[in-house]
C-alpha cells in the first residue's frame, strides 16, 4: 500500500483508529526474553482472512485521517496565503526521487545537479540497523535492546522514533534489522549528541558489542512516492528486499519502480521503500508485510496479472547488480508488526 506524506505523526501503536501518525514514542516494552520465530506463524483461511481484514480496516482508517488532514491543510493554506511558495521550490535530481516530478520533466536539466544535493535533501532521515548477533547470544540481546530501544524511542526530547525492529528467520540468520527515522541530519546530530550524556545510553553501547559479530548502519530517504507506514500491528511476517544498483541508474530505475508499483500494490501490502545515501551507495531497500509465506507466494504471482508489473520488472532488472531478500519476524516492542 502506498501511504501519503500528509498524515499527521501521533497515534497508539496498537490502535487501527489512529494508524496513521508517526509517533516519537513507542509503548510497548519487552516482557520476555521469549524469541519470536516463523513457528508462531500458522497458515489457515482463518488467518489470512483476519490479516486481509486488519489491513483493509487500516487502509480505510488513512485514509480518513489524511482526508482530515487535507482538510486542515487547506484552511491553513488559505489563511497562511502563498508566502511560502518558493521555499517549498526543489529542482533537480532530488525532485524525481524525493518529491516527485511534473510530467515531461527533463532528464538532462535533473542531471546537471550534483549528486551532493541529493544528499542535503528531505525532511526526514533514515537509519538502518543491521545487529549480526552471537547464536549463543540471542535471547540476551533481545532482552537488552529490548530495554533500550523503546526508552529512547519514548523520550520526546530525541527528534527520532523507531520505525520497527525485526529478527531474520530467512537469509542472514541470527542478522536483526532495526529502522529508525529521524527530523532530518539535524535531527540525527541532536538525539545523537543527547544520547552521548546518557548513562543508560553509555551503559547499552559498553554492553552491546558482547553480544555480537559485527554490525552495520546506512542512512537512508524514502521515495516520495512510498512514505513510510505509520505504526501498525497486522500481524504475519515482513519480507525485507534489498537491490544493489549499478551505479548512475537510481534515476531511471525509480522512473520505471514507480510507475509499476501501481501493480503491485493492489496485491500487497507495503511498508516503505528507502535509497542509501551514506553507507551502502546505490542501494534501495523495500519492505513488505504478509499474513505468511503463502500469502507472500499468491501475492507475487498475483502481481504478474497487474497491467504494466513485467513491463516493470523489464525495464529495471538490467538496471541492477545485486538483489538479496531476508524474511523477518517483528521483535515485541516493534511499532510496525
Amino acid at each position: 500500500m502506498i501511504l501519503s506524506r500528509q498524515l499527521p505523526r501521533s497515534l497508539a501503536r496498537t490502535s487501527i483508529t489512529a494508524a496513521v501518525t508517526r509517533p516519537l514514542s513507542t509503548s510497548a516494552l519487552l516482557q520476555s526474553t521469549k524469541i519470536p520465530s516463523l513457528a508462531s506463524i500458522t497458515h489457515s483461511e482463518e488467518s489470512t482472512t483476519d490479516f486481509k481484514t486488519r489491513v483493509s480496516d487500516f487502509r480505510k482508517q488513512l485514509r480518513a485521517n489524511k482526508k482530515n488532514a487535507e482538510s486542515q491543510t487547506l484552511a491553513s493554506a488559505g489563511a497562511a496565503g502563498d508566502d511560502h511558495h518558493h521555499h517549498h521550490e526543489k529542482s533537480g535530481i532530488v525532485k524525481s526521487i524525493l518529491y516527485g516530478s511534473e510530467q515531461g520533466q527533463k532528464e538532462e536539466r535533473e542531471m546537471e545537479q550534483s549528486y551532493g544535493k541529493v544528499l542535503a535533501r528531505g525532511k526526514y532521515v533514515h537509519a538502518i540497523e543491521f545487529h549480526h548477533v552471537k547464536p549463543d547470544k540471542v535471547a540476551e540481546y533481545i532482552e537488552l535492546v529490548g530495554q533500550e530501544y523503546p526508552k529512547v524511542a519514548g523520550e520526546r526530547e530525541n527528534s527520532c522514533h523507531l520505525v520497527g525492529s525485526w529478527k531474520t528467520e530467512i537469509g542472514d540468520c541470527e542478522t536483526f534489522v532495526h529502522i529508525w527515522e529521524y527530523q532530518g541530519y539535524a535531527g540525527y546530530h541532536q538525539t545523537h549528541s543527547r544520547l552521548s550524556h546518557s548513562p543508560s545510553w553509555g551503559k547499552f553501547q559498553r554492553e552491546l558489542p558482547k553480544y555480537l559479530t559485527s554490525r552495520r548502519t546506512d542512512l537512508m530517504q524514502e521515495f516520495s512516492f512510498w512514505p513510510t507506514t505509520p505504526p501498525r500491528a497486522l500481524g504475519g511476517i515482513f519480507e525485507l528486499r534489498t537491490y544493489t544498483l549499478r551505479p548512475g541508474n537510481l534515476l531511471e530505475w525509480e522512473t520505471h519502480w514507480r510507475r509499476g508499483l501501481q501493480a503491485r500494490k493492489n496485491v500487497m501490502e507495503g511498508v516503505g521503500a528507502w535509497f542509501c545515501q551514506v553507507g551502502s551507495l546505490n542501494t534501495v531497500h523495500h519492505l513488505w508485510q504478509f499474513a505468511d509465506l503463502r500469502e507472500r507466494q499468491v501475492g507475487r504471482e498475483q502481481s504478474w496479472n497487474e497491467r504494466g508489473w513485467s513491463d516493470t520488472v523489464h525495464k529495471t532488472v538490467p538496471l541492477i547488480s545485486k538483489m538479496e531478500s531476508r524474511i523477518l519476524v517483528p521483535l515485541p516492542w516493534s511499532p510496525v508488526s
